[in-house]
């Protein structure tokens, strides 16, 4: 059986690309890959990559390497969340205090782990996870 190696892309599709860019680029420190007016890629700690795309800018493109399908998601904000470590919640707490990012929510999993929630300026849903979340985190 072929193995996956693990999620390489996540994607967003946000109203205004400049303003999530900053947010992301800002908060975070994610340096840009490649971005041009459809969207942006963001490396995410050196082995992933978070995808910005223009709301209405996803559909088919033609590469000089072959087509690239229309894809894109409709309805209520989407969800992505970022490990952090277990010693990393109190600082994150304050940075996220001082750049004005209102926590929406607070948890602690059964496991140990704790999680921050908040908005991005879509209104997608970040969420922070300390290790003791999930089995293998």
């Amino acid at each position: 059986m072929p193995k996956i190696r693990g999620v390489l892309e996540t994607s967003l599709y946000v109203s205004d690309l400049e303003r999530s860019r900053t947010f992301y680029t800002q908060l975070f420190h994610f340096s840009v890959m490649l971005e041009d007016g459809r969207f942006c890629a963001l490396d995410v700690c050196g082995r992933q990559v978070l995808l910005l795309f223009r709301k209405e800018a996803t559909g088919a493109l033609r590469t000089e390497g072959g087509l690239i399908p229309p894809h894109g998601a409709d309805g209520g904000s989407l969800h992505v969340a970022f490990a952090i470590g277990q010693d990393d919640l109190d600082p994150w707490e304050r940075r996220l205090a001082r750049d004005h990012v209102e926590i929406e929510s607070r948890v602690q999993w059964p496991r140990g782990g704790k999680s921050l929630y908040f908005r991005d300026p879509d209104g997608h849903l970040i969420e922070l996870a300390s290790p003791g979340l999930w089995p293998i985190y």
